[in-house]
């Protein structure tokens, strides 16, 4: 279609410039004093392209409102963790029945693996009696919070393919993640600061990449923020050396007012986004300061998470997704590094690696969980805990090593759920003796994104996006509720 500015005549007449004046000022008027967020206002008359986060309706009534996740990033070992295998001590070191690893596709493991036992002990926690290691005591103090599903699956057996996996329901990249088709479907609460953000500890990032947080083929307003522990807090927000308030103001002004004209010729929302994107960045550059200042937290509080002001932490981390979610921002991701366990050195078992990864993060997860339901929070927020996949019940033995380590296991692993619309105190699904196989109550990846959308209002196969002549969808062609984990 052949936009009218493209005819230099109309441009120059007087009829077509008070035609526009009488209709399109208007109705620019007119919608900014209906509601100033639709037009991506701050209510100080700056900004007309239409914001692509102000809140959305869902499809119904929601059970929460926002998301925390706390990925574990490498694959926590559920068989130390959570699940408690008797069978596993009786068989320790034999070899495992061929019947299971029968046409089996390992990422490390060769030959004949031996089954290997959990050198950790299992206890049973709160009115619920979950089965949780001693590794964790911290978690288990709140397990009566706690949904506990053993019974989760995927596709994918590598790191990459299978955070890609969990996060954007492919194991390729180019999807949008979770994350960004939230913030599609149902905007922010919070106009000063991102409606998804990211936060990193363990060293580095997954093996997926920022792809993991990825708005894909939507929309680049929705993928997700990553906030740094250390100097700016978001890149580039800051002001550089010898640059006033107000020059920046009317530098992001005129650049606002020639980006507009763009929009107004192609209607290209990567435009829209690149005019919010700058005006987002002005707003945090005093929103952000005061949300990371965690000085202004009781000395208690500070404590339970074991954070420190100034200091990187998961637990750092934590408070901040407190903070965050508090401040009406939709999903705040978690990742922290090292769970990773396949026993080729010290540092990488079972024994030295995976005790160190729950002593940095069991504490902190505990009192998140307590910091939100004592502010009423939780009522309104989920909490979830979990890895890309789960580790073997055999032990890797990694070119002849004998350090006790577990491979790659997509077939069935754990995770927990606590907040708004989740059950609490139970534990879900089950796995075979050796904890191989899936028993009962399969929760695949596409069936958690379904429940979760669900839970946040979404119709998960109403959520759509049309890209390339197709309609996408977080769960693709896939996915059905779990109403087991349902209140």
């Amino acid at each position: 279609m052949q936009h009218e500015f493209d005819n230099p005549l109309l441009a120059q007449t007087r009829r077509q410039f008070f035609r526009d004046c009488g209709l399109k000022l208007g109705a620019v008027g007119l919608a900014s004093l209906l509601n100033p967020l639709a037009m991506g206002s701050s209510g100080s008359g700056t900004g007309t392209a239409i914001n692509p986060l102000a809140p959305k309706p869902s499809h119904f009534a929601p059970k929460a409102k926002s998301i925390i996740y706390l990925f574990m990033n490498g694959a926590p070992s559920q068989l130390d963790l959570y699940e408690n295998k008797p069978t596993l001590t009786k068989f320790d070191r034999q070899p495992i029945p061929e019947e299971y690893t029968k046409g089996e596709r390992f990422a490390f493991v060769r030959g004949t693996p031996k089954i290997l036992a959990s050198p950790y002990k299992y206890k049973k926690h709160g009115q619920s009696g979950a089965e949780i290691s001693e590794l964790l005591p911290h978690i288990g103090s709140v397990a009566d919070e706690l949904c506990i599903v053993r019974s989760c699956k995927t596709d994918a057996f590598n790191h990459a393919p299978a955070e890609l996996f969990i996060n954007t329901g492919l194991a390729r990249v180019g999807r949008p993640s979770m994350g960004s088709w939230l913030t599609y479907g149902l905007g922010s609460e919070n106009q000063d600061l991102p409606g998804f953000v990211v936060m990193l500890s363990g060293g580095g990032q997954p093996s997926g990449g920022c792809s993991c947080w990825s708005s894909g083929f939507l929309p680049t307003s929705y993928q997700g923020v990553q906030f740094r522990s250390q100097g700016d807090a978001v890149l580039f927000t800051s002001n550089p050396k010898g640059m006033t308030p107000k020059t920046r103001r009317d530098s992001l002004d005129a650049l606002r007012d020639l980006n507009q004209m763009q929009l107004d010729i192609t209607g290209d929302p990567e435009v829209a986004t690149r005019i919010n994107s700058f005006e987002m960045a002005y707003k945090m550059q005093s929103s952000v300061p005061d949300l990371l200042d965690l000085k202004g937290e009781k000395p208690e509080t500070l404590a339970s998470y074991g954070a420190e002001p100034g200091k990187a932490s998961f637990g750092a981390n934590c408070l901040l997704a407190r903070r965050l979610v508090e401040r009406g921002v939709r999903i705040v991701q978690l990742y922290h590094r090292g769970w990773d366990s396949h026993g080729t050195s010290p540092g990488d078992d079972i024994m030295t690696s995976l005790p160190q990864r729950c002593k940095e993060t069991d504490q902190a997860c505990a009192a998140l969980i307590r910091d939100l339901k004592e502010r009423g929070l939780l009522d309104s927020t989920i909490v979830i805990w979990g890895g890309e996949f789960g580790r073997t019940p055999v032990n890797e033995a990694r070119n002849g090593s004998t350090f006790l380590g577990r491979d790659h296991h997509p077939h069935a692993f754990t995770m927990w759920f606590a907040g708004a619309g989740i059950k609490k105190g139970v534990t879900i699904g089950d796995t075979d003796d050796l904890g191989y196989f899936i028993a009962k109550d399969p929760l695949h990846v596409h069936d958690l994104h379904a429940t979760l959308l669900h839970l946040m209002g979404i119709d998960h196969k109403k959520l759509i996006y049309r890209f390339q002549g197709r309609d996408f969808r977080l769960t693709d062609v896939h996915g059905e509720l779990f109403p087991k984990m349902l209140a």
